[in-house]
């Protein structure tokens, strides 16, 4: 089944799901949306997130995409299950992935989930670990100058290694041995996270475990693609090609020349 699968952000963030997409299932063709015009979504209502997701899906549904994955937690926590509803093809968010993998690495039963105001309040992350393993304890922290910081390419930075050590002191308190990276731009500075946590803590990255579970779903479905020649990728903001592709530079294995600005709004 040759059609693309369509992955969306609200800005860059998402490329690090496609990356690892790429790196798992490197015959798919992809469609990436980032919504660089209305990034970011972390702190905006449910209702606006909603209507942002569903503006992109009738935009991905355009491209013929055979599934859909969500490459955004404030998305994934805020319109996954409603959109999901309304379709006939696969859809996938990067919570469950993420939530299962923290269980499964705990051993002091001491979790941590950082990520945007609207992720950690929508309260999704520690829902589906107790849903797991009620004896956890979840430690949640909401991280909203992370995303500007990664946005402004500050990934080795001593401001972001000062902002890191001020969010996740609480972290180090709780003694938490599994943290959840629970928005789609943190693995980028990961190394400053683990700085301050140490190598003892596991930081979980939820890009790599969404790209497990798509590919499991697929093999599952008999949907995965069987044509042996390049993949397609096509790439669409609704603002800043320049910025996307320069930040593109530093997240996938290769340069992407083209990216085409979408009136997202008229979807």
């Amino acid at each position: 089944m040759n059609n693309p699968i369509g992955v969306f952000d609200s800005g860059v963030g998402g490329l690090t799901v496609v990356s690892e997409i790429m790196r798992q299932l490197p015959g798919e063709n992809l469609v990436y949306f980032g919504d660089t015009a209305r990034v970011p979504y972390g702190s905006k209502s449910k209702n606006t997130v909603l209507k942002y997701s569903k503006q992109i899906v009738r935009f991905l549904k355009t491209k013929n995409v055979k599934a859909i994955v969500i490459a955004c937690n404030t998305a994934s926590a805020l319109a996954l299950d409603e959109i999901a509803a309304q379709l006939d093809i696969p859809v996938i968010g990067v919570v469950k992935p993420g939530a299962k993998m923290a269980v499964e690495t705990t051993k002091t039963g001491n979790v941590g989930v950082i990520g945007t105001e609207s992720t950690i309040k929508s309260g999704i992350y520690n829902d589906y670990i107790r849903e797991l393993n009620a004896d956890i304890t979840v430690v949640s922290k909401p991280c909203p100058l992370f995303v500007p910081l990664v946005e402004e390419g500050l990934l080795e930075d001593r401001v972001t290694d000062d902002i890191v050590g001020r969010y996740l002191r609480v972290m180090k308190e709780y003694k938490v041995d599994s943290l959840v990276l629970g928005c789609t731009h943190y693995p980028l500075i990961s190394n400053a996270i683990e700085r301050f946590m140490g190598k003892k803590v596991n930081l979980v990255n939820p890009a790599f475990e969404t790209a497990k579970s798509l590919k499991e779903l697929l093999t599952e479905k008999e949907m995965l693609n069987t044509d042996k020649g390049k993949p397609r990728y096509e790439y669409y903001v609704s603002d800043g090609v320049d910025k996307f592709i320069s930040f593109a530079d530093n997240v996938l294995p290769y340069h992407v020349t083209t990216t085409q600005i979408v009136d997202i709004e008229s979807y």
